[in-house]
């Protein structure tokens, strides 16, 4: 019988998909893994088969975890233009859209994954160019893409950085904070 694995699966998932979404799946090396999660090499390959496979899970985790709770806080909001707001600041949609613009592009897998979220997304935003009243409450004709948007701007707007951090990058991606 095999030695017991020495950590916690679904923590490590969770804590690639933050290395993920700070990253991407490039910018990430498996270096960068094995010591932001503190597992060994072969425990990963072992568990994951590759970084693929470990990005594929933290992808699932994220999507489950972290951008199907938006999209259902969203659906379900009094003011939907403030919900789509505050969902603008959530951190938790920036694997998903590192996902769409990177891997997606070229791994029908994720390809499908990022579809699958972005079509939840807009089934909850289908009810937001209109209130009940008639009157307008998302100025957009598309609702997800200025969901995303609004994050692409959080995320690398200089508005919360002091100046000296606005241009420091690694590998052309922002640094953590």
């Amino acid at each position: 019988m095999g030695r017991p694995r020495g950590f916690d699966e679904a923590e490590v998932i969770r804590s690639a998909a933050g290395l993920f979404a700070m990253r991407s799946f490039d910018g990430t090396s498996v270096d960068d893994l094995v010591a932001g999660l503190s597992v060994h090499r072969n425990s990963l390959y072992k568990t994951f088969g590759s970084k693929r496979g470990l990005y594929l899970a933290a992808l699932r985790w994220s999507l489950e975890h972290q951008v199907a709770p938006i999209a259902e806080r969203v659906a379900v909001a009094a003011d939907p233009a403030a919900a789509l707001r505050e969902a603008s600041d959530d951190p938790g949609l920036d694997l998903l859209i590192l996902a769409a613009v990177e891997t997606a592009p070229t791994d029908a897998e994720v390809a499908d994954l990022v579809a699958g979220a972005l079509a939840g997304l807009d089934r909850a935003c289908a009810g937001i160019d209109v209130g009940a009243d008639g009157v307008p409450r998302v100025p957009a004709p598309d609702p997800v893409a200025t969901l995303l948007g609004l994050r692409i701007r959080a995320r690398y707007s200089p508005a919360d950085r002091e100046p000296a951090e606005v241009g420091a990058t690694a590998g052309g991606r922002p640094t953590p904070s």
